[in-house]
């Protein structure tokens, strides 16, 4: 049996939960702070992002490291390295030297990756990439062309069930935090919507705009845009209470009953980083996302924040692993 919300998820992804536990996450950080300061960064910090130019993690962790950038005397650079599912950029990380200078900023699939490749994974997500930090979660979407025959999540599954295979749904990548929220929705409607692979976000939505694709599976800060284009339309969300920055949008659990996904945002380093440095880097993106200009740009998208701490996003992680494995086991999904 898939279980749909992994431990916690639904306190990291109520905006009011983040807002109330910020100040004191920022409080308890602020001694390691004066510590570390004057020993690190001494030089240019590398962000190495999974993912490819104009999607959510690569414009959320832009938000971020400009901020750093201005806030610690050294830039933080974000360099884009997409492809199999995030693992090269992973693996880059994993063997790079622990001294907090190259740090990986990862998505959902950071956690899919171990059941989906198994031993042909080429690193130990646990033991070898150190989290730091929880950037951002936001529910799932679906992004359809206006003149897309449906305008309701029955009316949706009603035409998968007419035509089972007929239609394509586009992401990012197989184990991504959208296709596995597409599997999640073909069990749970028992509809068969086919899984088609795009380079990047840009490229399924032109393929979804050009109606060459049915679907694009999204989640709500790269849906934001999507209300801007007058041949496209939000047709839903994953989440369980209404989305302010997506007016009008239902959620998919109206219709299904604890259907529930997420894209979910992270910053980790190679195992063997001191803790001060990881403190060090865990309390800056703290103050980071307090920052009203900060705040407000991940408002606009959509982008859920909130303070957390090291071990706050290790046993996050650890469950959505939990969750993620038993939904690939259960899909059978399989990277080729």
């Amino acid at each position: 049996m898939i279980q749909v919300t992994g431990t916690g998820i639904r306190r990291w992804a109520d905006r009011r939960t983040f807002l109330l536990s910020a100040g004191l996450g920022a409080a308890l950080a602020a001694p390691a702070i004066a510590r570390a300061q004057g020993r690190f960064p001494t030089r240019p910090v590398r962000v190495i992002c999974a993912y490819g130019v104009g999607g959510t993690a690569d414009v959320v962790s832009r938000i971020l490291c400009n901020w750093m950038s201005q806030n610690t005397g050294q830039q933080f650079v974000v360099e884009n390295r997409g492809g199999a599912a995030g693992t090269i950029a992973a693996n880059a990380v994993v063997n790079a030297p622990a001294d907090g200078y190259t740090l990986l900023y990862d998505a959902t699939a950071h956690s899919v990756n171990p059941s989906l490749f198994g031993a042909r994974l080429p690193y130990n997500t646990e033991r070898q990439l150190m989290p730091v930090f929880l950037s951002m979660v936001a529910p799932n979407t679906i992004n359809v062309h206006r003149d897309f025959g449906a305008r309701t999540v029955p009316e949706l599954i009603a035409i998968a069930k007419a035509s089972p295979g007929g239609l394509d749904a586009g992401s990012t990548g197989v184990g991504s935090a959208q296709h596995i929220s597409l599997e999640l929705f073909n069990k749970m409607a028992d509809v068969r919507i086919n899984h088609v692979t795009y380079r990047d976000t840009p490229a399924v939505r032109n393929d979804m705009l050009a109606r060459r694709i049915a679907l694009h599976l999204s989640n709500v800060p790269g849906s934001v845009p999507v209300l801007q284009i007058p041949e496209a339309r939000v047709l839903c969300h994953a989440g369980v209470v209404p989305v302010e920055v997506l007016p009008g949008v239902e959620a998919i659990a109206t219709t299904l009953p604890g259907y529930e996904t997420y894209e979910w945002n992270g910053i980790f380093a190679p195992a063997g980083t001191s803790s001060e440095i990881i403190q060090y880097l865990n309390t800056t993106f703290n103050r980071a996302i307090q920052a009203p200009a900060v705040a407000e740009l991940l408002r606009t998208l959509g982008a859920v924040t909130r303070a957390n701490t090291p071990d706050e996003c290790a046993s996050f992680r650890q469950a959505q692993m939990a969750l993620h494995g038993s939904i690939v086991r259960d899909a059978n999904i399989r990277i080729e």
